[in-house]
């Protein structure tokens, strides 16, 4: 078997609040929502967690809870869409729904169109257009020419 990344959970400190941005602001459904803990299906076989951090602490080592660390490295997740608009359009309802804009909707030096956002917990979400990636129907990431 092909190793993969299958799961993706977040702590986080209010999860009312973290599903509303997830679930409304980037319009995700979810694949199983409980009073406890939301998955979210994002990709072919993965899901996205999202979790209480004191409970997600525990889960890791019930020494760490309820405090857990007191930062975790810095990193930056990524929703793509297929358009400068599309971008426009997702930084305008995840900032409706709680998150914080960081970097406004711009053109990158990578030839795309993209954004930073903050969701309720401070995580970075980069909204972008990349138009150097396609996605083939298996699920394939590829690098294209794009069109001018």
């Amino acid at each position: 078997m092909q190793p993969h990344l299958s799961l993706v959970t977040l702590g986080v400190r209010d999860l009312p609040t973290a599903r509303r941005f997830y679930v409304e602001g980037l319009g995700w459904e979810p694949f199983l929502d409980l009073d406890e803990i939301v998955f979210i299906q994002i990709g072919h076989g993965l899901l996205f967690g999202l979790f209480p951090a004191t409970g997600l602490d525990a889960d890791v080592d019930p020494a760490l809870a309820p405090s857990g660390p007191a930062s975790a490295a810095p990193f930056a997740l990524a929703h793509n869409v297929d358009s400068e608009a599309e971008v426009d359009a997702a930084v305008a309802r995840a900032a409706a729904a709680g998150a914080t804009v960081l970097k406004r909707p711009q053109h990158a030096d990578f030839g795309g169109y993209h954004a930073y956002v903050a969701d309720p917990d401070g995580f970075r979400w980069e909204i972008a257009h990349n138009p150097g990636f396609a996605v083939d129907p298996d699920g394939t990431v590829r690098l294209v020419t794009p069109e001018p």
